[in-house]
């Protein structure tokens, strides 16, 4: 996995991102948190928004057998190979682009998903359960994804 973190103006970053499986949880945690250490934040919000409809942000537990268990489910709720009229460039007609890919599986389940995740910042540290970790969640990978990063606070500008 390969990444570029970028200040877009004070207060906004873009964070790059590039995949490597179809499916993959990416810990967001450690880079987010190094964000609000060089930014000097002691107090305040940060929003972490995926800019794709095949991507999502998530809190949850980085172990690995669970983080296998969310993929088995995201196949479950909506499987690889099954039908859907997205995929369908006889049938579909809206936003169709060049070298199209077949992912209405990974836009159905990116519905079930969050597209950002806002969390508190406290004494300058990301508030995060005891086993909370921040996802990017690939859908339809590989590919290279862009991440807005917010984070609003008082501290060193």
């Amino acid at each position: 996995m390969e990444t570029l973190m970028t200040e877009v103006e004070p207060c906004h970053w873009q964070l790059h991102i590039t995949t490597t499986q179809p499916v993959e949880f990416i810990d967001l945690s450690e880079p987010v948190q190094a964000l609000v250490t060089g930014a000097g934040r002691q107090t305040g919000l940060i929003n972490i928004q995926s800019l794709h409809t095949t991507a999502a942000i998530v809190l949850n537990e980085a172990e690995p057998l669970l983080l296998d268990d969310f993929a088995d489910l995201l196949e479950r709720a909506a499987p690889c190979g099954a039908p859907y009229r997205h995929d369908d460039l006889g049938l579909r007609t809206v936003n169709v682009a060049p070298g199209e890919r077949v992912n209405g599986h990974a836009h159905c389940r990116a519905l079930l998903l969050a597209a950002s995740a806002c969390l508190n910042v406290i004494d300058g540290r990301l508030q995060l359960g005891r086993w909370q970790r921040v996802f990017l969640v690939e859908l339809d990978g590989p590919r290279v994804r862009d991440l807005s990063i917010l984070l609003i606070g008082t501290g060193r500008p």
